[in-house]
């Protein structure tokens, strides 16, 4: 119950943080967010705020936020299309009533001539049966569509995405996995408060009972400084060397907290990580120490690290050197939770700072369909000068997305295949 309880609360504040920067710099820019929803799917939850409804949904597999523009709720209005019309008290329209229009008595009805609901702002029509002139009725700019009994706000050409600037619009795009970024630098920084900044030399918090390093003597405070005469200056130059010499003998140089310095020899066992994968290890932990200035300095050092390591993962995938069986989706993703959830805390937010950086490099990717393949069209426009045909760009979109999908049953048949069979 525990690992179901924060799976749902990592994934829900994942795609939270990276919808919300959606949403804020949509907002920003003037453009009117429809909705904003957590899963996909059918309705579970929503309310509405300030013009957007908050959704929740009832598959688990990303989120979005919706953003005027081509709104597939509000029909063109023809010439010839009767429509009923309901007036605020200054006369201007502000609910268009398309269809059962006898459950709105009030409603004026007309026989519309020309409609324009993006520029002008303004309906006219005559009234059905009626020999009198042309009729101008003008429409507030925040008017109600109403569509078998669902209203939806119009969205005049100024409030739409396509109608900001191509710095806005990338912005937009960005922000979510901006956010992902910021989230995870929030996380470590936290973390760095409480438990401390880990040091930069190889120096040792806690020996495990029974391993490697406690057989050799190592004890808490003694630092590394040479391995098999090799100059150790970093925890990671440390470790490194450990991981590739499992059950081989390296020599060690300890500097102990007394400044006294002392041999070992320690074989480092081998332990295997994943399948196929093995490393060295000798049972030490890392020693932490409590800094403010240096804890923010660790919020983004950590930060830029992980993502330096995912991108490498991620071009030794695309080169090849990685098969497309590595891949975690949703199911791989629960099991690897399960396994961390057991191990504490600490490390339960650390792994959700790892795939939010994860969350916001994939999105950055150049497929159709993601943040990153959004921004090249736009990235297009600014150097043509002029946008691309939006029936064009949604078709890649579709076909991306189909792609994507796919691309997803695949990585979660190997990751049922990996737990059950």
């Amino acid at each position: 119950m525990n690992t179901v309880i924060a799976f749902i609360f990592m994934f829900g504040l994942l795609v939270f943080i990276h919808e919300l920067g959606h949403l804020i710099f949509a907002k920003r820019a003037g453009m009117l967010a429809r909705e904003f929803a957590i899963g996909f799917g059918p309705k579970m939850f929503s309310f509405k705020k300030n013009e957007t409804v908050y959704t929740i949904r009832l598959l688990p597999i990303g989120g979005y936020v919706r953003v005027a523009g081509e709104d597939p709720e509000i029909i063109e209005l023809k010439p010839g299309h009767h429509i009923g019309l309901e007036f605020n008290e200054q006369g201007v329209v502000n609910k268009i009533i398309v269809n059962n229009k006898s459950k709105h008595p009030n409603a004026r009805v007309i026989e519309v001539n020309h409609a324009d609901l993006d520029h002008t702002l303004q309906i006219t029509g005559y009234e059905p049966d009626e020999e009198e002139p042309l009729l101008t009725f003008k429409v507030d700019p925040k008017a109600l569509f109403v569509m078998d009994e669902t209203e939806t706000q119009i969205a005049p050409y100024d409030r739409q995405f396509a109608s900001k600037s191509v710095g806005k619009r990338a912005m937009q795009l960005f922000a979510g996995p901006m956010m992902n970024f910021v989230l995870a630098i929030v996380i470590f920084v936290i973390l760095g408060l409480v438990q401390g900044v880990p040091t930069k030399e190889a120096i040792i918090d806690h020996v495990e009972p029974g391993t490697p390093a406690a057989e050799a003597g190592l004890k808490s405070e003694d630092e590394i400084i040479r391995i098999d005469g090799q100059p150790i200056s970093t925890w990671e130059g440390f470790t490194s060397i450990v991981q590739e010499s499992p059950e081989e003998e390296l020599s060690m140089t300890l500097k102990r907290a007394d400044g006294q310095q002392e041999e070992v020899t320690i074989t480092p066992a081998r332990t295997e990580i994943q399948e196929g994968v093995e490393i060295g290890q000798i049972g030490v932990t890392h020693m932490f120490e409590k800094s403010i200035g240096g804890t923010f300095v660790y919020g983004f050092s950590k930060t830029y690290d992980t993502t330096k390591l995912i991108l490498t993962n991620l071009l030794m995938l695309v080169t090849g050197q990685y098969s497309i069986d590595m891949l975690a989706g949703p199911v791989g993703i629960y099991d690897a939770t399960d396994q961390i959830v057991q191990t504490g805390f600490t490390n339960f937010m650390i792994w959700t700072a790892m795939l939010s950086i994860n969350l916001g490099i994939v999105n950055l990717v150049p497929l159709p369909a993601l943040d990153g393949g959004r921004l090249v069209f736009v990235g297009l426009e600014a150097v043509r000068g002029k946008p691309i045909d939006p029936e064009k760009e949604g078709m890649v979109h579709v076909i991306g997305l189909a792609l994507l999908m796919l691309l997803m049953l695949v990585v979660t048949w190997n990751d049922i295949q990996r737990l059950f069979l």
